[in-house]
């Protein structure tokens, strides 16, 4: 089995690959420091295992669990933490396990064992019904076989494409795979439906319009990228923008 070690402490990975590279059946393909370039790597390597820590610099071990499980073929997640047993048990259920630092070699081999008899499809089930309780600072989608994350700071707003959400922000449009729901349950406190299939940034808004037709659009600050046909604010959701701008 592939096990990808991401730590931003070289002791730690150091300790890590050692104890990987004593065990039967596993080696070593890549590590990362942060969320971002585990991502890249679990990308290039296509990991079976990832042994993540959770307290990194930027992005966390949680956020990058949450994008690990976008992938197609989602790798199994063994958080490795200094968290004592309480603290993680709100992370247990979306992880296959989880290894106290410091790592004895016991307990990674078991845990190991334990995502070695996990089949890719059970793997991507578990993965679709995961959702992390800490607030995302970005999203992430596939584009040419590759993941790419979206800072929320950049995101004007969601809209919903078919079976899929299309993120639109400063640099273009990209499908995701989240519902417009999930995201508005997420993002509750940054985002305003303005109708049945659009989700907008709050501090993305320069102004409501009133069209010669009575309706009412959002326009959006100088350099988003929008399609007025997206932005026009349902009866039911007026008020509710209203107030939102109002910061009510």
């Amino acid at each position: 089995m592939k096990v990808l070690i991401v730590d931003d402490e070289k002791p730690a990975r150091d300790r890590l690959r050692q104890l990987v590279d004593d065990s039967d059946g596993h080696y070593v393909v890549g590590e990362a420091v942060n969320g971002e370039q585990a991502l890249a790597e679990a990308t290039a390597h296509e990991p079976d295992v990832v042994l993540l820590d959770i307290r990194m610099p930027g992005m966390d071990g949680i956020e990058t669990a949450h994008h690990l499980n976008a992938m197609e073929s989602p790798p199994a997640v063994v958080f490795t933490t200094a968290y004592d047993e309480y603290a993680i048990d709100a992370f247990d259920a979306r992880a296959i396990g989880y290894v106290l630092k410091p790592v004895r070699r016991e307990k990674l081999e078991r845990a190991l064992e334990q995502a070695g008899r996990l089949s890719g499809a059970t793997l991507s089930s578990m993965s679709s019904e995961s959702r992390l309780d800490s607030r995302r600072h970005h999203v992430c989608a596939r584009a040419h076989g590759e993941l790419q994350l979206i800072p929320i700071t950049e995101i004007s707003f969601f809209s919903a494409d078919q079976k899929y959400v299309c993120v639109h922000h400063s640099k273009g449009q990209n499908l995701i795979d989240d519902s417009l729901k999930s995201l508005e349950q997420e993002f509750a406190d940054s985002f305003v439906r303005i109708h049945r299939a659009a989700l907008v940034a709050v501090d993305q808004v320069e102004k409501l319009e009133k069209l010669s037709n009575g309706k009412t659009r959002v326009v959006l600050r100088s350099g988003s990228q929008q399609d007025d046909n997206d932005l026009i604010i349902s009866r039911r959701h007026l008020a509710d923008v209203r107030r939102r701008l109002k910061g009510g």
